[in-house]
Parts: structure tokens; sequence; C-alpha cells
């Protein structure tokens, strides 16, 4: 997961998440870039969220979640 996630997910959610930026491992890739020209060709589908209304979105299902299946 990228800095740019866990910072919207901060903001939105004012939750401080508990992580630790270490050194590279073993595997790891150095870059990974996406381009969602192919979505939006292909199947016509496109991004209607920016990070933050995704990540507002997603705290509000998991909340749900937990209030009503545990």
């Amino acid at each position: 997961m990228c800095l740019e996630n866990y910072s919207a997910f901060e903001n939105v959610t004012s939750e401080k998440l508990n992580y630790k930026i270490g050194p590279r491992r073993a595997g790891d890739i150095v870059q990974i870039f996406g381009d969602v020209q192919k979505s939006n060709n292909e199947s016509g589908w496109k991004v209607n969220l920016d990070i933050n209304e995704m990540m507002r979105s997603a705290w509000k299902w998991e909340k749900y979640i937990m209030a009503n299946l545990f």
C-alpha cells in the first residue's frame, strides 16, 4: 500500500494507522505504474471517486460490517 493511501485513510477517518517503513525486501518491486486508459477504453468504466471518497466509503462499509455482523 502506498503512503498516499495511508494518508487518505488517516485524513478521512481520524484514525492513526500503526505502520513502519523499513528497507526493501528481496523480491519487492522497484516501481509500479497504472494507467486507467485500458479500463476506460475496453469496458467504458471510469473512476468517479477520488482517493479520499474511496477511503471514506470503505471505512463506512467496514464499520457497518462490524456493527451488523459481529
